[in-house]
């Protein structure tokens, strides 16, 4: 009933009833009584049967006149508590869709997932690492010259090559070529007698076990991700305090990386081009022996 219902004929006439009679109005009684631990029936009578059953007296046939005040507000409270009103649900909101990278082709060409990869490399660094000053068109230079941007960026999406990128075995028979035999077992390069270059980056297998770097954050470490060895390359560079801003030491981390000459000037011209748009000339890349 609302707050402000204007009162019925049946009100009137039960507030004149309990005028008339004195009668508590019954709703308070069986509050104060039940907050005492009394049970509403009780008071009301409806236990009357039992009570009689149990102390030996009969029953009358023709129970008392209940006043109309007490009968109404028996009636009452005897009704069962109307159920609890559920809040409405809201409509559920749809899941998120999963974000879709947006990749964008680098300067010069540089294929999309690749320049991803080299600019993921370069963030990594510089929370691990700040010290070293990675940049990302020096690894750049490094993917141009082993493996043209694994073969103009043939991956998929998280950076798994489609074919995997492995080296000629290092068994001394070109000039210059050192002789490595297998250090793996095969794992990496699938040769079980001579180690292979592997990857994009192309790490021998000892030295990949060495820095290997989880760039994609997939929990595994794989030469063939470009996001993996990317990041292995920088960590390689970087290694042993050397700062690559500063040109004698980033020559020095290249060199490191392959033992010519001819190769560092390749990379430095490579770094150089992506770092201003403008192609290197054939002067700028000596051939690497």
């Amino acid at each position: 009933m609302g707050r402000h219902a204007r009162p019925t004929d049946s009100k009137i006439r039960r507030n004149s009833v309990i005028a008339m009679t004195g009668l508590v109005p019954v709703g308070l009684v069986a509050a104060a009584a039940t907050t005492a631990g009394a049970s509403p029936r009780a008071l009301l009578g409806v236990h009357q049967d039992a009570q009689a059953t149990t102390m030996g007296n009969a029953v009358p046939e023709t129970l008392p006149q209940v006043p109309e005040a007490v009968s109404v507000a028996q009636s009452i409270m005897l009704e069962p508590a109307p159920a609890p009103a559920l809040a409405p649900k809201s409509a559920s909101q749809p899941a998120p869709a999963p974000e879709t990278k947006v990749l964008t082709e680098g300067p010069l060409g540089i294929p999309g997932i690749n320049f991803d990869a080299y600019r993921n490399a370069e963030r990594i660094l510089s929370e691990e690492n700040p010290g070293c000053g990675m940049y990302w068109t020096l690894l750049a230079g490094i993917g141009k010259v082993e493996s043209g941007h694994a073969n103009g960026g043939k991956a998929d999406e998280k950076g798994n090559l489609f074919e995997p990128v492995i080296g000629l075995p290092l068994d001394g028979s070109l000039p210059g070529q050192a002789t490595i035999t297998d250090t793996d077992g095969g794992v990496l390069d699938g040769d079980a007698v001579y180690d292979r270059a592997v990857g994009p980056m192309q790490f021998i297998p000892t030295t990949w076990n060495q820095y290997a770097g989880d760039g994609d954050g997939d929990g595994v470490a794989d030469p063939q991700n470009l996001y993996d060895s990317t990041l292995t390359t920088a960590r390689y560079l970087c290694d042993g305090g050397l700062d690559m801003h500063n040109l004698g030491h980033a020559t020095k981390a290249i060199h490191r990386y392959n033992n010519s000459m001819a190769y560092v000037a390749n990379v430095l011209a490579w770094s150089a081009a992506y770092s201003t748009g403008v192609t290197p000339s054939p002067a700028d890349l000596p051939r690497i022996h």
